[in-house]
């Protein structure tokens, strides 16, 4: 495994993070607490010190899987990252939940969840910006800094163009960006991550994978069912999503390299980006994406591909 510094928060973070919304019912699998446990110890193995969760992937569930876990091993071992922001009601549906008084519940709750009594990064979760620009908002969240119960503020962008959110960071004491950001979605490069490195914010790329149509196992024509996310997307964007997936694994992933960990890879090549947290529905897939770490030789290198 290789780390990089997460901004000005001087964390060391795997590029391997783990991604855990699936924990929360929302990707087509109900998880056990045993499974959690063999995808976090695989991680684990791995040398992967990094996992981000939201108190909205299912109601604090995939924050309850990860405490139970941290619970039973080293909680100094780990860099938990999770969000605020959101009410989950039932799969698919949530409602925001902004307030400060409301933020404040919802952090109780993630630590007790959590089974912790402070966490590494707490990040507004995909807010718009009348919210973001709430000053009494950052102001209790400073506030839960001093107090010890959050060491570092983030943001995570709804927008992978917002850069209003990324260019306030600092004003507000947020020093990590996580953002889409992926070979299908290059956006952040144009605006954000020039801001983000003007200001030493660490970057999370989330959904480097695209949603998993960057893994290779979708080819055009693909369905999913309906208790998977992805069949709420638009299907002729998928459609056009997984020709461009077939032409890029035949034009750029080099012959014999698995095209998820290339996928990885190519996100990693930006030394604006910190890591990335790809979702894992098996200890094989962690694997599969830890795999990454090898690809990147040059972690300073800006070329467009990774060879």
């Amino acid at each position: 495994m290789k780390y990089r510094r997460l901004g000005k928060t001087k964390l060391n973070v795997s590029v391997i993070g783990v991604g855990t919304w699936q924990f929360g019912g929302e990707w087509g699998l109900e998880y056990a607490q045993n499974e959690v446990d063999a995808i976090l110890d695989r991680a684990a193995e791995h040398g992967i010190n990094l996992i981000d969760t939201a108190e909205c992937y299912g109601d604090h569930l995939s924050e309850a899987f990860i405490g139970s876990y941290l619970a039973r091993r080293k909680r100094e071992d780990w860099i938990v990252a999770t969000k605020f922001g959101h009410q989950f009601h039932e799969r698919f549906t949530r409602t925001d939940k902004f307030a400060p008084q409301d933020v404040i519940g919802q952090l109780d709750a993630s630590l007790k969840a959590l089974q912790t009594d402070y966490i590494d990064l707490y990040q507004f979760h995909s807010g718009p910006d009348s919210v973001f620009d709430n000053e009494e908002l950052w102001e209790v969240l400073n506030q839960q800094v001093k107090a010890g119960k959050i060491r570092h503020l983030g943001t995570s962008i709804g927008s992978n163009t917002n850069i209003h959110q990324t260019e306030a960071s600092s004003k507000v004491n947020s020093q990590v960006i996580q953002v889409v950001y992926n070979r299908l979605d290059r956006a952040p490069e144009e605006l954000v991550f020039p801001s983000c490195k003007q200001q030493d914010l660490g970057v999370l790329a989330r959904v480097p994978l695209a949603s998993g149509y960057l893994s290779g196992k979708y080819k055009p024509g693909a369905q999913f069912e309906a208790t998977d996310v992805r069949h709420r997307h638009d299907q002729a964007s998928t459609q056009q999503k997984l020709q461009e997936v077939e032409r890029i694994a035949k034009e750029e992933v080099p012959e014999g390299i698995d095209m998820a960990a290339w996928a990885l890879a190519w996100c990693l090549r930006s030394d604006a980006v910190s890591a990335v947290i790809p979702g894992c529905k098996s200890p094989e897939q962690v694997s599969a994406n830890a795999a990454a770490a090898e690809l990147v030789e040059d972690l300073g290198t800006e070329s467009p591909t990774i060879a």
